[in-house]
């Protein structure tokens, strides 16, 4: 059986934001894991709900197995721990369960940015970026490539290193990045 992968789209005000990008991402996580050359033209399949915020969560392999329109929450965030593990996520697989682990076996913070191999690479919900004072760095080994990241790594707004934990004392912020929140500078954390 082929496994189910997750694209998770922000629908604001009746728009599916960033389609582009989550467009690409299927095609090629589709080529990659099946061999798939014949495109799923996203914007056939979604039906934008007109008003609100909204999670379009569409699960698909071969081809769409589900879509779903949920309205949106943001989880508040205000402690990141730094985990070390050897978990692989390079596809958005819709089984997170070993990502979902990794946040339970740690329940004295809200989120954790997962250490593999020394570097630092995201969170169990998003990339991750780091500011030095005039510029904007997101790792350069990622367990997932996002598509809000690439957009900015396109567009210039950031750059890519290696970053180990000892590196954080040379960043002033922290942000998380994806579909859904954007790019939010998270103030006032504490990274344990």
């Amino acid at each position: 059986m082929s496994p189910l992968l997750l694209e998770t789209i922000k629908i604001e005000r009746g728009e599916a934001q960033n389609l582009s990008y989550h467009q690409a991402r299927v095609n090629k996580s589709r080529a990659d894991l099946f061999q798939t050359l014949s495109p799923i033209d996203l914007s056939s399949v979604i039906k934008v709900p007109e008003e609100g915020l909204y999670r379009c969560r569409i699960i698909y392999s071969t081809k769409i197995e589900s879509i779903e329109y949920l309205p949106y929450v943001p989880k508040s965030i205000e402690t990141l721990k730094i985990i070390p593990s050897s978990i692989e996520y390079r596809y958005k697989y819709a089984d997170r369960r070993a990502l979902d682990a990794l946040l339970e076996a740690n329940p004295d913070t809200d989120e954790i940015i997962i250490e593999k191999d020394g570097l630092l690479t995201d969170t169990t919900i998003a990339n991750i970026a780091f500011f030095d004072g005039s510029r904007w760095y997101t790792p350069k080994t990622p367990l997932l490539e996002g598509t809000l990241r690439k957009k900015f790594l396109d567009k210039g707004l950031l750059l890519t290193r290696d970053i180990t934990k000892k590196d954080l004392k040379a960043y002033t912020h922290v942000a998380l990045m994806n579909a859904m929140i954007g790019f939010k500078i998270l103030n006032h954390i504490t990274i344990k």
